[in-house]
């Protein structure tokens, strides 16, 4: 996922594709554990998008929070 797609979304959108991606994360672990699968460099690169995502919502609260004052 790149950033201009991430900074694309709205708040709610980028929560839902948080869990969305964790549930995929999850998934894919444990489909590696019982299994290898075909590429374990996907777990690393949505553990990275998901980073990704937590940043741009942190970035934003924080954004709303300085707002505020």
């Amino acid at each position: 996922m790149k950033n201009s797609e991430i900074l694309s979304l709205s708040t709610e959108e980028l929560t839902a594709r948080i869990g969305e991606e964790r549930n995929n994360l999850t998934k894919l672990k444990f489909a590696h554990a019982v299994s290898a699968i075909e590429n374990p460099t996907r777990i690393t690169k949505v553990r990275k998008d998901v980073a990704r995502l937590n940043t741009e919502l942190t970035k934003r609260k924080a954004a709303a929070n300085s707002g505020k004052e």
